[in-house]
C-alpha cells in the first residue's frame, strides 16, 4: 500500500493508494486540521492506527524548504523529519518533497475535466512548466523537459519581495509596512493576504460598503467572507479588493512564466483559484500576466489553466512514492 500526504498550514490530508495500469488509485484519503496536531508524526501515527494496512512505500508533501530529509514548515510550527517518520511506518525510506513539487508530479494524474483554461495558447510538449499556488500561503515551482519527461523542482518564490505596477499597489506598499518590516507577494497572494488587501480598500475608502457589512466583516476577518461579499456584488469596497487580488495574482503568475520560460504551461493550484474561478476568467488575470512590455506576445502563447483536482498534491506525492522512493528502497535490498 501506498501512503501519501499533502500537508499546508491549514489542512493535512493523508491517503492510502494503489498502483493500477500506470495510474495512481485512491483507497482511502482523509484530512485533518493541521492546527489542532502537534506535529505530522502524531497525525501520521493516529491515521495509520485507523487504517491498520501495511506500508509498503510512503512519501509527504510539505509546504516548507525541504533540505536533507527536513523542513521546518512555513505556516506551522512543526519540524519534520522524514527519517522519523519512516522509523514510525516501518520503512527503509519514505519520501519528503515540498508541495507545489508534488503538484509537479501530480499534474501527469489529472484528466481535462480538472483543469479550467484560462489561456488555450500554443503549448510546447517539450517547454517548461511554472506552476504558482495561493492559498494559506503562496507556493511556486516548476517543471523542466529532461529530454524524455518533465521533472518538477521547488522554490520559495512567493516569498520573494513585492513590486508595485502602479500609485495605487505603491500606497498598498506604504500601508502594509506600517505593520510589516517587509512585504514578500505571499504577503498579498494568500488567504491572509487579501483580506489585507479588503482593509487597505477599507481604510482608503475605495468603493463603498454598508457599515453595518464592513462591522460584519472585520469580525468575522476571513478572505472567504470578502470573496462572497464580492462575488454577490453587496460591497463595492470588496469587488475593488478582489480585482486587485486577481490583478496581482495574474502579474506574479508572468513573473514565474518568464522566468522560467514557460512555453509547456502555467498551472495555478492552491485552494483559494477555484473558489474565484469566475473572477479569473474575465480580463483582469490574463491582461496582468501578459502586460510584460515587449515580452507580451511571449506570455500570451503560453497555456494558463487552473487546477480543480484540489487532491493534485497528494497524487502527486503518491506517485513520487510509487516511482522515486521505492525505487530507493529496492536499491538498499
Amino acid at each position: 500500500m501506498i501512503l501519501a500526504g499533502d500537508i499546508g498550514g491549514t489542512n493535512a490530508r493523508l491517503g492510502l493508494f494503489e498502483l493500477a495500469d500506470d495510474r495512481i488509485k485512491p483507497v482511502v484519503v482523509k484530512n485533518y486540521p493541521s492546527r489542532d496536531y502537534t506535529s505530522l508524526h502524531e497525525i501520521v501515527a493516529q491515521f495509520i492506527k485507523e487504517q491498520s494496512l501495511p506500508i509498503k512505500n510512503a512519501c509527504f508533501a510539505i509546504a516548507g524548504p525541504v533540505h536533507e530529509g527536513r523542513v521546518a514548515t512555513t505556516n506551522l510550527a512543526w519540524l519534520v523529519d522524514a527519517q522519523k517518520l519512516a522509523n514510525l511506518l516501518n520503512v527503509k525510506q519514505v519520501g519528503l518533497i515540498n508541495d507545489l513539487e508534488a503538484i509537479g508530479y501530480g499534474l501527469t494524474e489529472l484528466t481535462n475535466s480538472d483543469l479550467a483554461t484560462l489561456n488555450i495558447g500554443n503549448a510546447s510538449s517539450v517547454g517548461n512548466i511554472a506552476i504558482v499556488a495561493a492559498g494559506t500561503g503562496l507556493g511556486e515551482a516548476a517543471c523542466f523537459w529532461d529530454g524524455q519527461e518533465h521533472q518538477p523542482f521547488a522554490s520559495e518564490g512567493g516569498h520573494a519581495d513585492f513590486a508595485p505596477r502602479n500609485p495605487t499597489e505603491m500606497e498598498l506598499l506604504t500601508y502594509l509596512l506600517t505593520d510589516f518590516d517587509r512585504v514578500s507577494y505571499e504577503r498579498l497572494l494568500s488567504g491572509s493576504g487579501l483580506f489585507e488587501i479588503y482593509k487597505f480598500h477599507q481604510h482608503t475608502h475605495r468603493g463603498e460598503e454598508r457599515p453595518e457589512l464592513t462591522e460584519v466583516l472585520y469580525q468575522q476577518a476571513h478572505p472567504a467572507s470578502v470573496v462572497q461579499a464580492a462575488l454577490e456584488n453587496r460591497s463595492e469596497v470588496c469587488t475593488n479588493a478582489l480585482n486587485l487580488f486577481v490583478s496581482l495574482y495574474g502579474a506574479e503568475a508572468g513573473n514565474l512564466a518568464l522566468k522560467v520560460m514557460a512555453r509547456g504551461g502555467v498551472f495555478i493550484g492552491g485552494g483559494i483559484a477555484p473558489k474565484i474561478i469566475q473572477k479569473l476568467k474575465e480580463p483582469i488575470f490574463m491582461s496582468a500576466f501578459t502586460q510584460k512590455g515587449r515580452m507580451r506576445p511571449l506570455l500570451a502563447a503560453m497555456p494558463v489553466h487552473v487546477i480543480l483536482n484540489d487532491k493534485t498534491g497528494l497524487l502527486g506525492a503518491a506517485r513520487y512514492a510509487v516511482h522515486r522512493v521505492a525505487r530507493r528502497n529496492n536499491h538498499l535490498g
